[in-house]
C-alpha cells in the first residue's frame, strides 16, 4: 500500500495504528478533504469495527451514519459506508466494504445500537441485508412499498401510487397512472412540453438565439 502524505500528525499516527491493526482486512486506505477513507473485506467489517472501538489509540465510539451507494455496473454493485466519530482524536474515519443484492452484511448493531436505523434505512432504500440485524423491516417507505428508491435503476415514476381511501378509511396501492405523457424537454424552461408553450413566449426565438442569432 502506498503511502499516505498527511500533514495532520493525529490523522497521520491513525494511519500508521490502523495499518499495524487491521492490516490483515485492509484493502486501501487514501487520505482526501482531510479524512481518511479505508476499504476493508466485507466479512470482516465486524473485526475493524470494534478494533476502532475500542482500540485505546483510536476510541471511535460514535457511529454518525450508515450510508449506501449504488454502482449497477459493478459485480458488487452496493457499497455500505460507516462514517465513525472519535470524540477522544476529534476526528472521523469513514469505512468501506462492498456487497450485492443477495450477499448480507453482518449487522453493527451489537458494536453500535445507533446501527439499527441506518441499517433499515439502506434496506429499505436499497435492498442491502444485514444478516443478524434485530428488526430488519423498511424505516421510510409504507411495508408494501415494491422496490427499492434509491437503486439507480429503480423507476422514476415507482410501481404503485398510494393514497388514503376515506371511504374504506385505509391507505391503498393502485398501479401508476401518468395523467400527461412524459415531457421532451429542451432545456429553455422545465415547463414546457411538446406543445405547451409558457404565454408571451417565443421558443424559436430564444433557441436563435442559444445558437448566436438575433
Amino acid at each position: 500500500m502506498a503511502e499516505l502524505n498527511i500533514a495532520n500528525e493525529t490523522l497521520s499516527d491513525l494511519a500508521a495504528t490502523i495499518q499495524n491493526g487491521i492490516g490483515g482486512s485492509l484493502l486501501t486506505m487514501t487520505y482526501t478533504f482531510g479524512e481518511l477513507t479505508i476499504t476493508v473485506k466485507r466479512d470482516d467489517i465486524l473485526d475493524v469495527l470494534q478494533f476502532l472501538r475500542d482500540d485505546t489509540q483510536t476510541q471511535f465510539w460514535n457511529i454518525i451514519d450508515i450510508a449506501g451507494v449504488d454502482y449497477p455496473e459493478r459485480k458488487e454493485r452496493f457499497e455500505v459506508v460507516y462514517h465513525l466519530l472519535s470524540p477522544r482524536l476529534n476526528a472521523r474515519i469513514r469505512i468501506k466494504i462492498s456487497t450485492d443484492e443477495e450477499t448480507a452484511v453482518k449487522s453493527a448493531t451489537d458494536l453500535y445500537p445507533g446501527a439499527n436505523w441506518f441499517e433499515r434505512e439502506a434496506w429499505d432504500m436499497y435492498g442491502i441485508l444485514f444478516s443478524g440485524h434485530p428488526d430488519l423491516r423498511r424505516l421510510l417507505t409504507d411495508y408494501g412499498f415494491e422496490g427499492h428508491p434509491l437503486r439507480k435503476d429503480f423507476p422514476l415514476t415507482g410501481y404503485v401510487e398510494v393514497r388514503y381511501d376515506d371511504e374504506v378509511k385505509r391507505v391503498v396501492y393502485e398501479p401508476v397512472e401518468l395523467r400527461q405523457e412524459f415531457r421532451n424537454f429542451d432545456f429553455l424552461s422545465p415547463w414546457e412540453g411538446t406543445d405547451y408553450v409558457l404565454p408571451n413566449q417565443d421558443v424559436g426565438a430564444e433557441k436563435g438565439n442559444e445558437k448566436g442569432g438575433k
